[in-house]
């Protein structure tokens, strides 16, 4: 089987900063929206569009914490987005259509990790509903500035997506939660995402990506405790890094920023990317290396993106498909 998920030579890599791969571009008079902007990665990530020239608008559960976050960068404006709440993702989309502008830049950094058992909206599990469903909805709420841009969308995944594909037997972890599990389902689910999207926009001149950031020590990881961490080899007992493999905010957010903007995507779409590049699938090894086919297969996308327009009555696409 043929598959576009080979590396091309990006020169960029693990240690490239989200700065670096920026580089020469000039992104001045295009508008992002990035989800989670305001913390860890998705921090660096406005910091560094904007030192590109962009505009930046950061939706944001904590409105208040975002403005503080975001204090004295320019060209950044905040707004109110719970992506566990739809009624809160309509709202967001209904405000920014009312401007009347286009977008060109879509990244889902937002999410949460490993939580507590959690329902949020009808019963759902909240790493799916947050992860997936509330960026599902979004783009498909703001599809006529979307389109109107051109825009390329940036669907944050993990590594993460090789502990679990899509459960279709269980999709909201009803006969028992593993956060794991569900964390891996929804990574799983993001990368899929992007798949679909790219295959249902590219007419439209709008692209679709899914990334693994790599590992970076942030605040997605306040659901874990320090000896989870430890026993996972990341920090020493006393809260020290010890895994040199993980990389800064600024590196961590370099994947998502080149996916965003990179000439070198051009023509290009529905491929996962990791440190600056188009990732090679996994081997069947095991290893934890490589993008897994449960999170590449366009029929498996097609299925999920189904099952998203049902739990949430929301497709744009749906006249047209």
């Amino acid at each position: 089987m043929t598959t576009p998920q080979h590396k091309i030579g990006s020169g960029f890599g693990a240690r490239s900063t989200a700065n670096d791969v920026l580089r020469g571009i000039d992104l001045s008079g295009k508008l992002a929206i990035v989800t989670g902007g305001y913390s860890g990665i998705g921090l660096e990530t406005t910091r560094a569009l904007v030192g590109a020239g962009a505009r930046v608008v950061v939706p944001a559960r904590r409105r208040a914490t975002a403005q503080e976050a975001v204090h004295g960068i320019g060209g950044v404006e905040v707004d109110e987005l719970d992506l566990s709440d739809l009624a809160s993702v309509q709202g967001f989309a209904e405000r920014f259509l009312a401007s009347g502008r286009g977008i060109d830049i879509v990244i889902n950094s937002a999410g949460i990790m490993a939580c507590p058992e959690t329902r949020v909206g009808p019963g759902w599990e909240a790493q799916f509903a947050t992860n997936h469903l509330g960026h599902y909805a979004l783009v498909n709420r703001l599809w006529p500035a979307i389109a109107r841009g051109g825009a390329r969308v940036v669907a944050v995944s993990s590594a993460g997506h090789h502990r679990s594909g899509i459960r279709w037997d269980d999709v909201q972890f009803e006969g028992g939660y593993d956060k794991s599990l569900a964390y891996g389902q929804a990574k799983t689910a993001n990368a899929l995402f992007a798949v679909h999207l790219d295959a249902l926009g590219r007419d439209a001149g709008v692209r679709a990506f899914s990334v693994h950031p790599g590992a970076i020590l942030t605040p997605l990881q306040r659901h874990l405790s320090r000896e989870e961490m430890v026993a996972a080899s990341w920090i020493d007992a006393d809260g020290n890094l010890v895994d040199d493999t993980f990389k800064s905010p600024e590196q961590g957010a370099a994947t998502q920023v080149w996916a965003a903007t990179s000439p070198q995507l051009d023509a290009m779409g529905g491929v996962y990317c990791e440190d600056c590049d188009i990732t090679e699938p996994a081997g069947s090894d095991g290893a934890v290396a490589g993008v897994c086919d449960h999170a590449t297969d366009p029929g498996e996308a097609a299925r999920l993106w189904t099952l998203s327009a049902e739990l949430t009555g929301v497709d744009v696409f749906r006249a047209t498909a």
